[in-house]
């Protein structure tokens, strides 16, 4: 039987409130807060021990943890999910980056809005809001791939939701993806393209680029490197899974002579340098990099694209685009070119399936394709004389060019030894041990 009873405060005054006490379909005595009313209080307890005799006896299911959740403020809910991610969310259960949370934050704030969420019982049955949502966001321009990052916040945040009985079912099991098929395809940048580009750049910049094009490194692995990186003994790049992608660490290697170049530059301690006086500039209240090895701009593709007009490299061409990561387009094209097998390409490009590797970052260059045509030309024929195909686009003339990686006008950068004249054709990237490296063919002289 229920129990209805007063409580005092510490002066012995009677609280407003009536109190009361039943017995739960667990058999586990419970207290409960009535109303300032006697009889409705008495009302109140005998209803609620009469719905747990009916779960006792079976005439109703038992209460569900996620039912007791679902009337939580969505606002709560979302404040524990993002101090999850930023504590273990990520990869390996470290911790999301900063750029992630803020864009996990983001995104589920814009849910938020438009599904109008006051609790997480607003998400039950959402599936046709969410892709009436997305479809507005389709016919605002955006691209398949933020459609589908936009879906996969709120997916990610309602299995959060269920793997702690938060919420009982996947209300977006039913969600298709969006095609995301990019509209711009991001195309290899040639040898001859690359000399142009580094003698068109600034020193600070040209060492960048050389790294970018010998690496494949992201933007943002690039920005994080310090000097202390920098392995001259072993020829190559320490990295730390605290801001590579995969979170896991690793080491990159380079080529000889971008891991001299590299030594000269960071001995000059000009990145930092640039660093300090772009923060005091802007007035950042970050900290600047304590011994960056790199200057990376805060908006590389921005840079990169004025270093192409310089250079009179078209950023766009029937084949594709040219932003930063185009370098790193780039240079798993010439990885796979010099005939490395599958495993060592995508070791070196630090991927987690080799369909990453030969899909969506291998190109194939219409010079190389004629080649190959050639060479089957010449196993069905091999007594006729054929001639050769004209590539689609042909440079006119491929002259010597000569490499310098001395001082600037400005000084800021210690001479280094000189490139050699090459021949732009014999330039090619070859694998050789454990990495990847250019070499560059003396010209007969």
């Amino acid at each position: 039987m229920p129990y209805v009873f007063q409580t005092f405060s510490k002066d012995g005054k009677p609280h407003a409130k009536w109190r009361f006490q039943y017995t739960d379909w667990r058999g586990k005595r419970c207290t409960k807060t009535g109303t300032k009313s006697k009889q409705e209080t008495e009302k109140l307890a005998h209803r609620e021990e009469a719905y747990h005799e009916e779960i006792r006896r079976g005439f109703r299911p038992p209460p569900k943890e996620s039912d007791a959740a679902a009337q939580r403020p969505f606002g709560d809910v979302l404040d524990e999910y993002l101090a999850w991610g930023n504590a273990q969310g990520g990869r390996r259960g470290r911790p999301w980056s900063k750029g992630h949370s803020r864009m996990q934050r983001a995104r589920l704030d814009w849910w938020k809005k438009e599904l109008r969420l006051k609790s997480l019982l607003g998400l039950e049955k959402c599936l046709p809001k969410v892709e009436k949502a997305l479809r507005g966001l389709q016919s605002g321009g955006a691209a398949g791939k933020t459609l589908n990052d936009y879906a996969a916040s709120l997916k990610g945040f309602c299995n959060w939701c269920i793997d702690r009985d938060y919420m009982e079912n996947d209300p977006l099991k039913k969600l298709k993806r969006f095609d995301a098929t990019p509209k711009d395809v991001r195309r290899a940048v040639t040898a001859e393209e690359i000399m142009r580009l580094l003698n068109a750049s600034p020193d600070y910049r040209r060492i960048l680029y050389e790294t970018a094009f010998c690496s494949g490194l992201r933007a943002k692995e690039l920005r994080s490197l310090q000097v202390q990186d920098l392995d001259v003994r072993r020829g190559g790049l320490r990295l730390h899974a605290e801001w590579t992608k995969n979170r896991q660490d690793g080491f990159q290697p380079l080529p000889a002579i971008v891991v001299e170049h590299l030594s000269e530059f960071a001995s000059t301690g000009l990145a930092k340098a640039i660093y300090r006086r772009q923060f005091i500039r802007g007035g950042s209240k970050a900290e600047c990099p304590k011994d960056p090895l790199l200057y990376v701009p805060t908006h590389p593709s921005r840079t990169l694209k004025a270093d192409l007009e310089a250079a009179g490299i078209p950023e766009r061409t029937a084949e594709g685009k040219i932003d930063f990561h185009a370098l790193r387009v780039a240079y798993v094209s010439f990885v796979i070119e010099t005939g490395a097998d599958l495993k060592t390409a995508q070791s070196l490009a630090r991927h987690t399936t080799p369909e990453l590797t030969m899909n969506i970052y291998a190109r194939v260059r219409g010079s190389r394709l004629n080649e190959v045509t050639e060479a089957v030309a010449k196993l069905v024929f091999p007594l006729v004389k054929t001639k050769p195909a004209e590539p689609a686009a042909r440079p006119s003339a491929n002259p010597a060019i000569s490499v310098p990686y001395a001082r600037s006008s400005r000084g800021s950068i210690p001479a280094a030894s000189t490139i050699n004249s090459f021949n732009i054709s014999a330039l090619r990237a070859t694998t050789l041990g454990a990495g990847a490296i250019w070499v560059k063919t003396q010209e007969n002289q």
